[in-house]
């Protein structure tokens, strides 16, 4: 059997349902509560053990839209699979303010980063987060300059922004 589709199969039974798959983007679509469940038993289990965290890519879908999409890359080192979890989340919450996502540095040291670069350009708290604060930006940045709607202010502490 297919090692991608094995790994489908393996979080359908843990989670007791069936999941959105692609199969050309190794790609499953999780809801958000059951994100951190779905890595720890990725991690866990010696049948997949994803033992890296690659990448944490998010992409803002437009106003429009009204969505943002955080896809986790996986991969296993021993057993040399790619594996990608996707989550769908609002672009705001309906009192305006930013998303939250588990944080899931416990389980990939890395997610620290990746986590801490998604909240600064794009604007997803991590709830359960160790250090959760701008790692490109400067503090008191204000906005997230990888969403569609985002304005680059003219100014920053009275230096010209926009050349």
């Amino acid at each position: 059997m297919n090692a991608v589709l094995h790994i489908k199969e393996l979080i359908e039974q843990s989670l007791g349902k069936s999941l959105s798959f692609e199969e050309a983007n190794s790609r499953v679509t999780l809801e958000v509560e059951d994100l951190v469940s779905v890595c720890d038993l990725l991690w866990r289990s010696p049948e997949s053990y994803f033992d890296s965290l690659s990448c944490l890519t998010t992409i803002d879908q437009g106003p429009s839209s009204g969505d943002l999409e955080l896809i986790y890359t996986l991969y296993s080192i021993p057993n040399h699979v790619t594996f990608h979890l996707r989550v769908v989340v609002p672009r705001l919450l309906p009192d305006g303010s930013l998303p939250e996502v588990p944080t899931v540095s416990h389980i990939w040291k890395t997610a620290d980063w990746h986590e801490r670069e998604a909240f600064d350009l794009v604007g997803v708290k991590f709830t359960g987060h160790p250090d959760l604060r701008r790692i490109l930006l400067p503090e008191d940045w204000k906005g997230h300059p990888l969403r569609k709607d985002y304005e680059e202010p003219d100014t920053y502490h009275g230096i010209q922004v926009k050349y």
